[in-house]
């Protein structure tokens, strides 16, 4: 499997199995963790057989369960945070498919975390982890219409750009996104207003970046 079929089969996950994740795809997940937070400069850290955090009213209400791995996604606080934890978060996520895992990006319905958040970082969300009970549930997207402008003048790589980017997790499926194709070559990537919005903005981008071939600024 490659990032795009990662792509193409990933779902949320909210449900697990008691399978244990293995010793050297732990090791696979914390490197790419490392090297994550050494390019990036954040803090993202991974816990395993930790049952806690998703052992609370939050989690039973948002339909968790036996989640006993999970990563926390932190860093310092600026304005730009939560776009580059849902950018590199998303990275993490299709790394996960690709192992056979499966995971659910998880913004209020949890415990507390047992995340090391230092003075001026803050975590802002979690992403859920293990084998699942299934492999979850295809969202229904948008039009291509919906999500982007001036596509008929748009290459193809674009298109296959949106498109992937219409396959990515957003906070209760808003898709509030929008792509266009400048008259100079260029494009533009806007958000809507909502929860998380900006956290679902990283994540479009990067499914873009991986449909397209082409990176965005």
């Amino acid at each position: 499997m490659n990032m795009l079929e990662a792509m193409q089969t990933r779902h949320s996950v909210r449900q697990y199995t008691d399978q244990a994740i293995e010793p050297e795809k732990r090791q696979m997940l914390e490197q790419l963790i490392q090297d994550i937070n050494g390019e990036a400069g954040l803090h993202i850290q991974i816990f395993f057989d930790e049952p806690d955090c998703f052992n609370s009213m939050l989690a039973h209400y948002g339909k968790f369960s036996n989640v006993k791995n999970y990563i926390c996604l932190v860093g310092k606080q600026s304005d730009a945070l939560e776009e580059t934890l849902g950018y590199y978060g998303e990275k993490i996520v299709l790394q996960a498919q690709m192992m056979g895992l499966r995971t659910c990006w998880v913004a209020m319905t949890h415990g507390k975390s047992k995340a090391d958040i230092r003075k001026n970082e803050k975590q802002v969300c979690l992403l859920s982890l293990g084998y699942g009970e299934t492999d979850g549930v295809a969202h229904q997207n948008k039009p291509l219409e919906r999500v982007c402008k001036n596509s008929e003048n748009a290459p193809e790589w674009f298109l296959n750009g949106v498109n992937a980017a219409l396959l990515a997790p957003t906070a209760m499926n808003q898709q509030k996104f929008c792509f266009t194709w400048q008259d100079d070559g260029t494009v533009k990537l806007s958000r809507g207003m909502g929860f998380y919005s900006k956290t679902d903005l990283g994540i479009v981008k990067y499914h873009f970046e991986l449909g397209s071939g082409r990176k965005l600024p």
